[in-house]
């Protein structure tokens, strides 16, 4: 009988990259692969340092294997056991952590699966983090995740991922390309860029600062490779989004009108203080760039409420620049204090309450922004990827610039794509729509 071995990942697309790859580790040593709820010899956790109460949600999912199987190995890798591994192996039931560099090998260290009074860990200095491991994510049928780099070389005063994740590092452009092909023929239709800083790509391509490609490289090699119908950039810093990248994408056969551009705060006052390497008017810069070029782009804006001394005039400010910004949607993350970070040590601390008002405000502008971006849309046609999943008896799909839209379900819609009239938008706030065209693909 094989062993099993089942998976559970936390945060961002990035994890989600590495944890296929880990699991293809374990394929190669004959374990099945089976779903967390299941019962398994083998229980992962690729943790998360981004999320508050990081350690009560990593807690939860030690006691839910527990639960599946008490006589369970439980093991903990990820940016959380990188910066807090002692902390996680004192965890009841938790045998085996890994840090940074280990988590790629963990294989390596379980012998003989017998529970541990107290979790092992084996934790490199994040210093030594400095070789790349490339991965893949195959989340569905429809959509892959593509590492292209890791690690970050800023210094923002909030951010732990450099001491996560070590120096910024890239993938070579031959595995890259690789990579992408064996995703291709896998009749996949859609590949995500993902990595902590991918505007840096071509940093530490050969393991050290030699530069011999940029991110702009990449995306034109990545646009040549036949059988990928989709490419989409997943976050891409503003200092760091190029017009000549820009350029490229709105011409391109592959690249898709989506960017996803962090802002953290309209405040200059607020930016300086986070250690961010832009100002707002390099934002709307770029704002009005990709409009101009491709005036139907969806633009995506992290933003970061309730920073050290960012007061009611510096929310405002905001407030207003996201407001008259066209852009689409928000992804809003309250500020919250971690160990070992300059901001941790800020005066000028915005009460809790505070901070939730602010990110409740600016939510309900994310949804304002997005019902007037599907506005601007309807009447158009677009070319929509169906997702694989029954949602209460509906198929939801994305156009190429990020409207989601619905239709009845239909199994025979699941990773295809069709030209489609977007017509209205339904009372859950999702686009219905009519076929212009039989599937593009199948």
């Amino acid at each position: 009988m094989n062993k099993k071995v089942a998976f559970y990942t936390l945060g961002c697309k990035l994890n989600f990259s590495e944890t296929s790859t880990i699991a293809r580790g374990f394929e190669k040593e004959e374990f099945e692969r089976v779903d967390f709820s299941e019962e398994a010899d083998v229980y992962v956790i690729n943790t998360c340092s981004v999320t508050e109460n990081a350690d009560k949600r990593f807690k939860t999912i030690v006691k839910q294997a527990q639960k599946a199987n008490p006589d369970a190995f439980v093991a903990a890798v990820g940016c959380y056991a990188q910066l807090k591994p002692e902390e996680l192996a004192a965890v009841d039931g938790v045998d085996l952590v890994l840090g940074a560099t280990e988590k790629f090998k963990i294989t390596d260290y379980l012998n003989d699966l017998t529970k541990n009074d107290r979790g092992e860990v084996h934790s490199c200095e994040i210093e030594d983090a400095d070789f790349y491991v490339g991965s893949y994510a195959i989340g569905d049928r429809t959509r892959a995740f593509l590492k292209v780099q890791d690690g970050c070389d800023y210094k923002c005063t909030y951010c732990t991922i450099p001491l996560a994740r070590g120096i910024s590092r890239s993938d070579t452009l031959q595995n890259v390309l690789k990579n992408a092909k064996e995703i291709a023929s896998q009749d996949i239709k859609e590949i995500v860029l993902t990595g902590v800083n991918i505007g840096d790509y071509g940093k530490g391509e050969f393991g050290n600062k030699k530069h011999e490609h940029t991110f702009l490289d990449l995306v034109k090699a990545l646009d040549t490779i036949d059988g990928i119908h989709r490419l989409r950039i997943s976050s891409i810093e503003p200092n760091l989004l190029k017009n000549e990248t820009i350029d490229f994408v709105a011409q391109s056969n592959s690249f898709v009108p989506h960017f996803h551009v962090p802002l953290q705060s309209g405040s200059d006052d607020i930016l300086k203080k986070m250690r961010r390497r832009y100002l707002s008017n390099l934002y709307v810069d770029r704002v009005k760039r990709i409009k101009e070029a491709m005036p139907h782009a969806c633009i995506g804006v992290d933003v970061i409420v309730g920073f050290p001394g960012e007061t009611d005039e510096h929310f405002l400010e905001t407030y207003h620049f996201l407001n008259e910004l066209d852009i689409s949607y928000l992804h809003v993350f309250t500020y919250s204090e971690r160990d070992n970070t300059v901001a941790a040590e800020m005066d000028e601390v915005v009460p809790k309450k505070v901070r939730n008002k602010r990110s409740k405000m600016l939510r309900g502008l994310s949804a304002k922004k997005r019902r007037a971006f599907y506005e601007s849309q309807l009447g158009s046609v677009r070319t929509v990827l169906f997702e694989g999943e029954n949602k209460k008896g509906y198929i939801h799909g994305f156009t190429e610039n990020y409207v989601k839209v619905k239709a009845p379900w239909d199994p025979a819609l699941v990773n295809t794509l069709h030209q489609v009239e977007l017509l209205d938008i339904d009372a859950d706030g999702l686009v219905r729509f009519e076929f212009v065209s039989k599937a593009i693909t199948a």
